[in-house]
């Protein structure tokens, strides 16, 4: 599986993006895709994922009200929608993927199997 993520830039505080993520290859199994991210100096970090069947999704507490995640599964994509963007919201946000994702491990890095090359976001206060 191959991701090309897509999306991120510089928005003001209190704006919106969308990243976008697609994959090459196959899908089988407990698919699921999702968003890391890592700030400067910061550990990586769980933002959001989703599994194809089913759709079941797994929020951080810090995207909870303001951030959505979709899939299409016939195209193989994965949207991140982002709203009310905050300062602590500057990272690298990275696509990952993944054919063996249950449900208690959608938040674990370690899951996932394949990353994609990561987009930055900056949100200026």
């Amino acid at each position: 599986v191959q991701l090309q993520a897509s999306g991120g830039g510089l928005v003001q505080a209190g704006g919106s993006l969308t990243l976008h993520c697609a994959a090459s290859g196959r899908t089988y199994g407990s698919y699921a895709m999702g968003w890391f991210r890592q700030a400067p100096g910061k550990e990586r970090e769980i933002v959001a994922a989703i599994r194809w069947n089913g759709g079941s999704t797994y929020l951080a507490d810090s995207a909870k009200g303001r951030f959505t995640i979709s899939r299409d599964s016939a195209k193989k994509t994965v949207d991140l929608q982002m709203n009310n963007l905050r300062p602590e919201d500057t990272a690298v946000y990275y696509c990952v993927a993944d054919n063996s994702i249950i449900l208690s491990s959608m938040g674990n890095a370690a899951a996932y199997k394949y990353w994609g090359q990561g987009t930055l976001v900056t949100v200026s206060s």
